[in-house]
């Protein structure tokens, strides 16, 4: 009985939680849909198309925030899973399991604030975009609305401002630097804390490493020659 009782009032919880969830992202789209917004992102100066990025940045990116990235539908549910058991243990709002796709979503279409129910909308926007966009095009688009610290907005901006280059001009190091800054803006610029950035990046290489995009002597040799 106890459990019949718990599994009705999860559905409840789901029920409400995913209804205003939903309205969320229909108010945001009928405000201005995904398309036109996407249209005013890659009409901003200086937008980096996916061809003008360097693989390198393109897999440290993908390792260090959605390994999962080519293969979900927009959701990654075991990262999901995993995230809302840290929330109960640590009895927090901490961790998310957001995917690239639902972060371009919130980027574009939602606030910063936490809450269930623009998680919840951030699903919807997700499975939306999935539907319109290819995998490259939501990843241009995300690292074009990124926050990268020191007032840096877009992989572009980021680049020339740290390092005076263009983004595919990087080296593997500041490739590594560029994809986890946006994790912690205002903690891991270089500007703000060089260690911090540093350790960071480390974490980036590590996760690529993991993710058999590079091996662990190649990660010893890129941070060698920084």
């Amino acid at each position: 009985m106890l459990l019949l009782i718990l599994v009705c009032l999860g559905a409840a919880a789901g029920a409400f939680f995913g209804f205003r969830g939903y309205k969320m992202y229909r108010e945001a789209v009928a405000q201005q849909p995904v398309a036109e917004r996407v249209e005013q992102v890659r009409s901003m100066e200086h937008f980096t198309h996916y061809d003008e990025l360097s693989q390198f940045y393109i897999d440290a990116v993908i390792s260090a925030e959605d390994h999962r990235f080519e293969r979900h539908p927009g959701i990654d549910v075991i990262a999901i899973c995993r995230a809302a058991w840290t929330d109960i243990k640590t009895l927090s709002f901490r961790e998310g399991g957001s995917t690239i796709t639902q972060q371009l979503a919130k980027n574009m279409l939602f606030s910063q604030e936490k809450s269930i129910e623009r998680k919840v909308a951030e699903v919807f926007a997700a499975f939306a975009m999935e539907a319109a966009y290819s995998k490259r095009e939501i990843f241009e688009l995300y690292v074009n609305t990124l926050y990268f610290g020191s007032g840096y907005y877009g992989i572009y901006e980021a680049s020339m401002g740290y390092f005076d280059k263009l983004p595919g001009e990087l080296t593997d190091y500041e490739a590594a630097m560029l994809a986890g800054i946006p994790n912690a803006p205002s903690a891991y610029s270089p500007d703000e804390n060089s260690e911090l950035a540093a350790r960071r990046t480390e974490q980036v290489l590590s996760c690529m490493v993991r993710n058999q995009c590079i091996t662990e002597e190649e990660a010893g040799k890129i941070k060698d020659i920084d």
